[in-house]
């Protein structure tokens, strides 16, 4: 997906005016393959007791140097911070990254995670609000394990939580209703849009637990379900293999 501009960068327009006005217009997410949704700036502000529970699992399992990807507003990596814990917030949206340096972020850059040019020794990579939508499609998944490889330590791990998405596709009997041709069906397009400002179209990942562990298999990682939420989300622990 790469770094973005301040013309071209939607998210970080609506983070920037919440955090200096405490309101937001809508933040429109569009795809082809669903209706026009909307995304709740607020929401990119929550305290550690606002969060689900699969996030403030994950919080409690960050050890040592954490990298927080697509940070966002910055709100783990403040609340990992006053655990008293060193964390690198990492993001494309410049916008994004400016807000976190204003509400006390030490270390925040505008990075996208697949610059090899970015390089760091972290002991967690945190990855949440589905986390593995930076992805993007099933075949990067070598791709961002050697980036993995690249940033973790070797008794390292990755935090990171997804959405299985076949109850969408779900009929009545619990079977799966999806075209076998048409790709993973994890795999979906959006574009987001707030105010005049639009976003390129981009690839965003939701996958099930056992499609990750296969791909963590297949690419030096063992993968483990650390739990599981009420609506088909889970947190996973991916570690390298000896």
């Amino acid at each position: 997906m790469g770094k973005i501009s301040q013309t071209n960068d939607p998210m970080g327009a609506a983070i920037k005016d919440f955090y200096e006005k405490g309101v937001a217009a809508r933040l429109r997410v569009m795809s082809t393959d669903f209706d026009e949704d909307e995304l709740p700036v607020e929401t990119l502000f929550r305290t550690i007791h606002e969060m689900p529970m699969l996030e403030q699992q994950a919080l409690s399992l960050c050890r040592g140097r954490v990298l927080d990807v697509g940070a966002g507003a910055g709100c783990h990596s403040l609340a990992l911070q006053e655990k008293g814990l060193e964390v690198t917030a990492i993001d494309i949206s410049p916008f994004s990254v400016d807000v976190m340096n204003r509400r006390g972020v030490r270390m925040a850059h505008q990075v996208d995670l697949f610059d090899e040019g970015f390089v760091g020794c972290y002991d967690t990579v945190l990855m949440l609000m589905n986390g593995s939508g930076i992805i993007g499609r099933l075949e990067r998944m070598p791709l961002f394990f050697r980036r993995m490889k690249q940033l973790l330590v070797p008794d390292g791990c990755i935090l990171m939580d997804s959405t299985d998405l076949r109850y969408i596709f779900e009929d009545e009997e619990g079977v799966l209703d999806i075209d076998l041709n048409a790709g993973y069906y994890g795999e979906l397009d959006f574009q987001m849009q707030y105010k005049r400002i639009k976003g390129a179209p981009f690839d965003w990942l939701y996958v099930d637990f056992s499609t990750l562990a296969y791909h963590a298999e297949q690419n030096g990682f063992h993968a483990e379900m650390v739990a599981e939420g009420e609506h088909y989300d889970y947190l996973a622990r991916l570690i390298p293999q000896q």
